[in-house]
């Protein structure tokens, strides 16, 4: 199988993958003080993920201090990382399609979090291409920090 369409083609069009809202984009600082290199995505408990486009998925497991991490080849030189579930439904080498249910997100905050507003788990998404981190804001449908779907 191969993607409908190539990745860089699809810019401009692809869901976030899971329902929640924006807290941190490419570029912001996190709590330690480093530049962030994808989005940060306060999601539900248990909320699904999806897959944000087609692709084979290279890796799906723990990872330092990531937690469960899930990477996916989009071809063309792209990788998508997805990390913060507690659950991954999908295994290397498994082809995966846009929209495709690919994970389950924790009961748990993200490490480092404190405080009420901060008690939901945190999805963070980031794209490479040719293994360096690149901006995902411009290949979003959304405009706002809203997620659909």
């Amino acid at each position: 199988m191969t993607p409908v369409r190539p990745f860089d083609e699809v810019k401009g069009s692809l869901r976030l993958p899971a329902q929640g809202r924006q807290i941190r984009r490419f570029g912001d600082k996190d709590s330690g003080g480093a530049t962030l290199q994808g989005l940060s995505l306060r999601t539900r408990e248990e909320a699904r993920v999806t897959a944000p486009a087609d692709g084979w998925v290279v890796y799906s497991g723990p990872f330092r201090s990531y937690g469960q991490l899930l990477i996916i080849n989009a071809g063309g030189g792209y990788h998508i990382l997805l990390a913060g579930m507690s659950r991954i439904d999908v295994s290397p080498g498994q082809f995966v399609l846009a929209g495709e249910p690919i994970a389950v997100m924790g009961n748990e905050r993200a490490p480092g979090n404190r405080g009420e507003h901060n008690s939901r788990p945190v999805l963070y998404v980031e794209f490479r291409k040719d293994g360096r981190p690149i901006d995902p804001g411009p290949w979003w449908a959304e405009a706002s920090g809203k997620v659909q779907g």
